[in-house]
């Protein structure tokens, strides 16, 4: 028996790589199937199944590449539809993989196909379960993303149903493998680690110590930050099906000249997007370009923040082109027209205008504070970040809802903005959505709340009403 978690850090996601006597099986497998390829290949394997556990909200599953690729059937659990070929498994229904099984198990709740994949070892003992987005290390699959008419409180009770009668009882050594971990949208309060065993769960998980239904279902139910906006999306996508990787990387990587970038602008439909870290844009970027660097949340936020209907051009840091599209593509994006040839470096020296960003550290900021009647920090983390602790008068807009129009109505053109988050990461992306809708009166404060906090003569207090 051999068992790989492939674990990609940006999305929180885990897809699994089970194998046995040559004969493998993939597990949630992401958009880019190359690894798990490499991975058979190497190991003299053969995939023989690609297993769904749901329509992934969070990310494009590589399922019908992979099986492309492999002639490997999808499989996913009961209530299943789709417009293009699969395995729909029965409750309870064993699929072998050399000397091992794994047994569907349908667990309706976090959506109504939801189902997790008990493998069962040589002697067909339940060795570990992957439980996709149902039971996280720490926390259980949020019940309010999809499911055609059903209430979150309604699926929350599928959910309780389906983790009482079967997976908790279940052996207590069983390995618990979950679809995701901290930091993913998919659950509220993620642990920490990967992996987890049954009996561990249920000492642990809050939202496993529920006394009844009722309790479970206001537990679960409660305290859910927004959806991002891409989840959808991505849901219907994997219903649906795709574009292949190969063909939007082919029009994606297409090297565009700086004059063929700026004329194309001119018309006003598209995006070009900034993937080079932080520090590099705010020193200097095409205008009306938006930031989101490579080295943070990146897909998240472009699914959370951009549109899908709209072209996209990149401008990347020398060799991170591929990486950039395949990484958008993970969350949708098929409209990706071309890379900036040369990058911002052409750019600069084919002599076109060019915008920055102003940092500023956290002594600037405490010695403006009281000296300036028109300054404005706006704060751009969550809320519970925000009622955690903030700088007294600042102003709490998440980086999620820079895009909305009604958000921005406390924003007026005499106010000199001081932008911050934790550490720079979302602040940045802000700066430069704001810069994209004609507000230029803005700093970024470097370092975010990490320096602020440590800084004195800034005044900071609490908001209780926003803590859960």
């Amino acid at each position: 028996m051999f068992i790989q978690q492939l674990y990609t850090p940006c999305l929180s996601e885990a897809a699994y790589y089970i194998e046995s006597e040559g004969e493998a099986a993939v597990i949630d497998p992401l958009r880019d199937v190359d690894s798990y390829l490499a991975l058979a290949e190497s190991r003299g394997a053969s995939i023989k199944y690609i297993f769904e556990t749901h329509f992934h909200a969070d990310f494009i599953s590589g399922h019908l590449d992979l099986s492309k690729a492999t002639g490997a059937p999808i499989v996913f659990g009961p209530d299943t539809v789709t417009r293009y070929p699969i395995v729909v498994a029965k409750d309870g229904e064993r699929f072998r993989v050399g000397g091992l099984s794994i047994e569907v198990l349908h667990t309706p709740g976090h959506t109504i196909e939801s189902s997790c994949y008990l493998l069962r070892d040589e002697k067909d003992a339940p060795y570990a379960i992957f439980t996709g987005d149902t039971l996280f290390v720490g926390d259980v699959g949020r019940p309010d993303l999809s499911s055609g008419n059903l209430s979150k409180e309604e699926l929350a009770g599928m959910l309780f149903d389906s983790l009482q009668q079967k997976i908790l009882p279940l052996p207590d050594q069983v390995i618990v493998y979950p679809a995701h971990g901290p930091g993913s949208a998919c659950g509220k309060q993620l642990g920490p680690e990967t992996q987890s065993t049954v009996g561990q769960q249920k000492q642990a998980n809050y939202a496993l110590q529920a006394a009844d239904r009722d309790s479970f279902i206001r537990q679960v139910t409660t305290g859910l930050d927004t959806p991002p906006q891409y989840f959808p999306i991505n849901a219907r996508i994997n219903k649906e099906g795709y574009h292949a990787l190969e063909t939007i990387l082919e029009k994606g990587l297409r090297k565009i000249s700086p004059d063929a970038l700026a004329q194309r602008l001119q018309r006003g439909d598209a995006i070009v997007l900034d993937t080079r870290p932080s520090a590099l844009f705010t020193s200097g970027f095409v205008p009306g370009a938006i930031s989101i660097g490579l080295d943070g949340r990146f897909a998240e936020w472009a699914g959370s923040l951009l549109s899908f209907d709209q072209p996209l051009f990149l401008v990347t840091e020398p060799g991170k082109e591929e990486e950039s599209v395949v990484r958008l593509a993970r969350v949708g994006f098929d409209k990706i027209e071309g890379c900036l040839d040369g990058g911002f470096a052409a750019w600069l020296a084919a002599g076109k205008p060019t915008d920055m960003i102003i940092d500023v550290e956290a002594d600037e900021l405490a010695m403006d504070l009281p000296h300036d009647p028109h300054l404005m920090v706006l704060d751009v983390r969550k809320p519970a970040e925000y009622g955690e602790g903030h700088i007294t008068g600042a102003l709490n807009l998440p980086l999620g809802d820079l895009n909305d129009p009604a958000s921005m109505a406390n924003l007026e053109d005499q106010h000199n903005l001081y932008l911050h988050c934790a550490g720079g990461y979302r602040s940045i992306i802000a700066a430069s959505l704001l810069k994209r809708q004609g507000i230029h009166n803005l700093r970024n404060v470097s370092g975010g709340w990490k320096a602020i906090k440590e800084q004195q003569g800034i005044p900071i207090e609490k908001e209780a009403s926003l803590l859960n």
